[in-house]
């Protein structure tokens, strides 16, 4: 009897154990669950957002980094730098609005050895601004193109005297950096440049390159421009003097005579990925002074760009089938458009830049000699121009195909600027043009927080009949009228339609509100 007892009391002991130690068990196995499903989510986050923050890259997949790291060639590499945002791709006929670009620091890295080292002084410059030291800076970069993540150093105190000078790959090792603290200055004898160059440093085919520092380019560009006058931009002709008076033409000297025609850009970006421009000043072009052609993820912060007002051409950036870019910090003084963007353009953000003397901000000019022309998803925001003639501007040419499509300016303060906002798809930089029907269409632009002064017309919209802009958004502008030695006259638009979000200053009552009854709609073959 007592033994039975026994054992019934073990067994009810065992059971009362067994049951405690199944709910503890249940619960640790709960509680991890939720740490687990915590963790993971804000893994996913993560993921998602650096993932949003990755531009879309071009040709392979390789990706640049923001100083000396490797090129990584696949996605899990720790220490990768996150690749900057810029606006959203636009979806079907919906064009977003980018608040802001987040704030991306680059990694820390460790300093270079001596063989990833390679100066100019140490394979022949001279540096006294009058030897020729092309060939020096020929042999340094085939040394640093032999090695990943070199550096080729220009020292500061120096003046290098170098010719036309190409810095290509596509051999070369990824992420070289170009520092560059001494002076740069271009010949100025017509022998060194034979019948003409369309470019004088150029980089080419390369991944991952860098041009920084606190140096100068010096173009040297006087002896050119004489030859340009008089220069004539598409929206001279609604300039008009009080007096009728007509700016004469520099005298031209026989020395600049001499020059070739084909003038050449300062420095010049082609077929490369991940490029990065910083500190540096680029002055007195013969032509455009910084241009990215045909390149992907390009960044320029932080730079110079000086050059009279007067001086023909000499744009200050100019983009031309180039993708995924963002430019900010930097201040653009030139003769032309401060920043001009060119067909085969998208995924552009500009941001917090200076501009004046120059043309403004414009996209174009595009559509020229009939061609096609494809801009899309551009950003400009939080810029100041002073004593420009145009601000922000598109500017097409008649019998063009092609679209430009979901554009923002926002927050542009301008002081005296002769034309603040214009679409002109009738430009023409020539003394007279073919009327044609065909054109570039413009679709989903909004000017929003446009402020400032103005000494000519507030707003100029020229569109064509067969192709009228439309979702023409207006919003915030206050422009007032500041008399200066031109006629003045009330905003102008043509076949534009679109909205008035909030009142104008001067009331914008020409644009049309909606949708045009008919538009014409581009050929498969013609539309972007």
């Amino acid at each position: 009897m007592r033994e039975s007892l026994r054992l019934r009391s073990i067994t009810m002991m065992m059971l009362i154990a067994a049951l405690v130690w199944s709910v503890t068990l249940e619960t640790c196995i709960a509680r991890r669950g939720r740490h687990w499903r915590h963790n993971n989510q804000r893994s996913s986050d993560l993921s998602d957002s650096l993932s949003s923050k990755k531009p879309k890259t071009h040709g392979n997949s390789h990706h640049s980094s923001h100083n000396n790291n490797n090129i990584h060639h696949h996605k899990s590499k720790p220490k990768q730098k996150p690749k900057l945002q810029t606006p959203p791709k636009a979806v079907g006929n919906n064009f977003p609005v980018v608040s802001q670009l987040p704030k991306v620091q680059p990694p820390s890295l460790p300093p270079l050895n001596e063989s990833q080292v390679f100066n100019v002084m140490d394979f022949g410059a001279k540096g006294d601004g009058k030897c020729d030291d092309t060939k020096a800076f020929e042999a340094a970069w085939a040394a640093a193109c032999k090695v990943e993540a070199s550096m080729m150093i220009i020292p500061p105190e120096y003046t290098f005297l170098v010719g036309p000078i190409s810095f290509s790959g596509p051999y070369c090792q990824p992420n070289i950096v170009f520092q560059l603290d001494g002076t740069i200055i271009a010949p100025t004898d017509s022998k060194s440049w034979g019948k003409g160059l369309m470019w004088w440093i150029d980089f080419t085919k390369l991944i991952g390159i860098k041009v920084q520092g606190k140096g100068v380019i010096d173009g040297r560009g006087s002896g050119w421009w004489q030859q340009d006058y008089p220069f004539i931009d598409g929206e001279t002709k609604l300039i008009v003097p009080l007096n009728n008076s007509v700016n004469q033409n520099p005298p031209i000297s026989e020395f600049d005579l001499k020059m070739p025609s084909i003038k050449p850009t300062a420095l010049r970006f082609y077929g490369s990925i991940g490029v990065e421009v910083s500190g540096i000043t680029i002055q007195n072009s013969p032509q455009c002074h910084l241009k990215f052609d045909n390149c992907g993820d390009v960044v320029v912060h932080d730079m110079t760009v000086s050059s009279p007002g007067d001086s023909p051409n000499t744009d200050g950036i100019h983009l031309q089938n180039t993708r995924d870019v963002l430019i900010h910090s930097t201040t653009l003084s030139c003769g032309d458009d401060c920043i001009s963007i060119q067909t085969g353009c998208s995924n552009v953000y500009i941001h917090n830049v200076n501009c004046g003397p120059g043309h403004g901000i414009s996209i174009g000019s595009l559509g020229k000699d009939s061609t096609k022309a494809c801009v899309s998803n551009i950003t400009v925001r939080d810029v100041a121009m002073h004593n420009t003639m145009t601000g922000v501007r598109i500017k097409t040419w008649q019998g063009g195909v092609g679209s430009v499509k979901g554009i923002l300016f926002s927050n542009i303060q301008l002081n005296e600027v002769q034309l603040p906002i214009v679409i002109d798809q009738f430009y023409c930089d020539h003394t007279t043009c073919k009327n044609q029907t065909s054109a570039v269409a413009v679709e989903g632009v909004t000017y929003e927080r446009i402020k400032g002064t103005y000494t000519v017309k507030p707003v100029h919209f020229a569109c064509s009949d067969n192709f009228p802009c439309v979702d023409v958004q207006l919003s915030a502008i206050e422009l007032r009228p500041v008399q200066e030695r031109y006629h003045m006259y009330d905003p102008f638009c043509w076949q534009t339609f679109g909205e008035l979000n909030t009142p104008t200053l001067p009331p914008i009552d020409c644009l049309q509100i909606g949708k045009p009854a008919r538009n014409r709609v581009q050929s498969d073959h013609d539309a972007c």
